[in-house]
Formats: C-alpha cells, sequence, structure tokens
C-alpha cells in the first residue's frame, strides 16, 4: 500500500535484541531542580561514565506521548541510542572537550580516561572492553519521567532512574529565563507544536489557548504545574513495575546531608565513591549550610542563581514568592502557592 507522501507502508515490527549496556543511570529533572550539581557526584563514583545529555532519547519520549511514533520503533530506537552513545563513548568519540561546559571532560573528576581512549584499540574491541570494565552509562535529562514509558520498556531492568526534585519558587525563575529566551528561538531544538499558526513547545500540549495568554512567568508555573502532576503519575507506573529502580532525591536534602543518598546510589549501581567523589563534592559545596549556597559558576548565574542573602531558608522562600508575586495574576501565584505547600508537606516536613 502506497501512503499519502508516495511511500510504501511496511508492517515489519522494529526491534533490537541485544544490548552493548548492562547499567544506565538517568540523573532526570525539571530545569533549575539541581540534577547538574548531582551528575557530576555521581560520574566521580568508580566505573560510572562521564555526565552525557540524552536530548535523542527525550525527543523520542515526547514524540511517542504526542502518538506521533509507534511503541516498537521508540522502544528499539531507545535501544540503540543508549548502545550507541556508550560505543562512541568508549572509543573516544562525541565526547565533550570543550572546557567550560558542565559536561566537560575537563570537569570530570578522572579526565584522562577519556584522554587514553583517544590513543586505544576500537571497533572490535570494544564490546570485550564493555564486558571487562562494565562501565555505567551516566545520562542526564529534562523532564523525562513524565513520558518515559518507552525507556521502562526499552531498558527499564538496566536502570536506576534518580529524580532529583526542588521546591518551586527555586526552580521558577530559570524555568521563566528558558521562557524568555528559548521558545520561538532557533537557539531551541526541542519538540514543538502547531496549534493556531503558533509553534509552541510539547509541554503546552492540551493547554495552548492558556499558554498563549501568559506571561514568562506565568508559563513557568503552568509549567511546573503540568510536569509535576504527570511526573507523579508516571513515578507510580515505575515503582509498580518490580523489574525497575527509582531513587527520588530532593535537592534541599541532598545539599545538606547527602550520605544516605550516596549509599543508596552506591547500592543501586553496584560502585562506590572514593575519594574522587569527596572531591567534586567540595567543588559542588556539598555539603553545605546554606541550601541556595551554590558555587558561583557562571552557567548557573546565567540560569538565574543569585548568592543566598543573610538570613534563614524562610527569608530566602518569602524573597522568591515576592518576586513571582509582582509578575503574575492572582490564579498563577495560587497555583505556585499550593505547589510549594505540596512540595513542603511531601519532602521537608
Amino acid at each position: 500500500m502506497i501512503n499519502d507522501m508516495g511511500f510504501k507502508n511496511i508492517e515489519s515490527k522494529i526491534i533490537r535484541q541485544k544490548q552493548l549496556a548492562q547499567k544506565i543511570v538517568i540523573v532526570d529533572g525539571q530545569p533549575g531542580c539541581g540534577k547538574t550539581m548531582l551528575s557530576p557526584i555521581i560520574a566521580s563514583m568508580e566505573r560510572v561514565e562521564l555526565l552525557s545529555y540524552a536530548f535523542e532519547i527525550e525527543f523520542i519520549c515526547r514524540l511517542f506521548h504526542l502518538n506521533k511514533i509507534e511503541a516498537d520503533a521508540a522502544i528499539a530506537m531507545v535501544r540503540m541510542l543508549v548502545d550507541h552513545k556508550l560505543y562512541q563513548t568508549m572509543m573516544g568519540r562525541d565526547t565533550n572537550f570543550r572546557y567550560s561546559d558542565l559536561s566537560s571532560v575537563f570537569k570530570d573528576a578522572n579526565p584522562w580516561r577519556y584522554l587514553k581512549r583517544i590513543f586505544q584499540k576500537g571497533d572490535m574491541e570494544i564490546p570485550e572492553r564493555i564486558k571487562n570494565e562494565r562501565p555505567i552509562l551516566n545520562l542526564t535529562t529534562h523532564d523525562l519521567l513524565s513520558v518515559s514509558d518507552p525507556i521502562i520498556s526499552a531498558i527499564g531492568s538496566t536502570v536506576l532512574y534518580i529524580e532529583v526534585v526542588r521546591h518551586p519558587l527555586y526552580m521558577v525563575k530559570q524555568q521563566q529565563l528558558n521562557m524568555k529566551h528559548l521558545v520561538n528561538n532557533a537557539r531551541d531544538i526541542q519538540i514543538n507544536i502547531e496549534y493556531d499558526g503558533y509553534q509552541l513547545p510539547y509541554i503546552a500540549h492540551g493547554w495552548e489557548k492558556k499558554f498563549l495568554n501568559c506571561n514568562s512567568m506565568e508559563k513557568a508555573i503552568y509549567c511546573i504545574e503540568k510536569t509535576i502532576n504527570a511526573t507523579n503519575l508516571k513515578r507510580q507506573t515505575w515503582q509498580n513495575n518490580k523489574s525497575v529502580s527509582i531513587i527520588t532525591i530532593p535537592f534541599e536534602k541532598f545539599v545538606l546531608n547527602p550520605e544516605p543518598y550516596l549509599r543508596q546510589i552506591e547500592k543501586g549501581l553496584d560502585t562506590v565513591a572514593g575519594v574522587k567523589t569527596k572531591k567534586i563534592m567540595k567543588k559542588q559545596n556539598v555539603p553545605r549550610k546554606i541550601i541556595s549556597d551554590a558555587p558561583p559558576f557562571e552557567i548557573y548565574e546565567r540560569c538565574g542563581w543569585e548568592p543566598p542573602s543573610v538570613g534563614s531558608e524562610e527569608n530566602e522562600i518569602s524573597k522568591r514568592r515576592e518576586m513571582v508575586a509582582r509578575e503574575v495574576s492572582k490564579d498563577a501565584l495560587k497555583v505556585m502557592d499550593q505547589l510549594s505547600k505540596n512540595y513542603f508537606d511531601e519532602y521537608l516536613s
């Protein structure tokens, strides 16, 4: 049968049966949640690879969520991309040597292993090296849990999924900046949808008209709300599936007392933290006395981070709420207050 595009329809099922990657850690969360603080710490553990962003996998999961790709194709593509990323990493290819990037080799706890790989034998040697060295692929993703069905089906049994959560008032500024500077910008390579002649981010699906009528701060608030609601539902799916592992880490608790979470991660990945981990934690100023006392990295400042003001954490929260209240409607502020209460009750009380 010939379809409307003039191509012949093929009914074959897309599959990938064998797998190179035997252990994968995915660090996921909303923009501003702190995942780029945690990923380098995990990368410093034995056998864990440099953090790597998995945008292609995000795209596939979002297309599947929007019913734009078949399940068999989505599952096979996730398996292929995971193995391809590990294979290329072990070959010394597609590795980030840009010095200032958070995902740079030079920010890793053990940069020499990537320089060494450039001169090692590759190709046919790689599967055996993977078998012997048992590398743990370290992926960092954005808002993936809420659309993660292909992950569960494709690689669920090999993944330790780490969800980083954070108080919404600490995430909203970065997400507002994303709305201002990325939406409708050619630099934003993301899944978009069409509505009434407008290009909108995929997250606006189902509330497109409301999205268009909001200012940037209101868009950020409603995106946080939609993502939290969808993520809560999908987290239950992961937790009900006995073959997959998920750890939810509240940012506030981790930066003040990381040890219990590090023990969980060690157990989940069958690895250990060591001297390199302590060095990376020191760079990230973990543990901290004040939750918002992050290191003054340029990228953090660009995403809305400011040094904490003098006073208690309650004062810091109040300052951020006042900032939001000046820019949004009463309805949007009510949503933010409810999100804040829910977060406090679930993770901080």
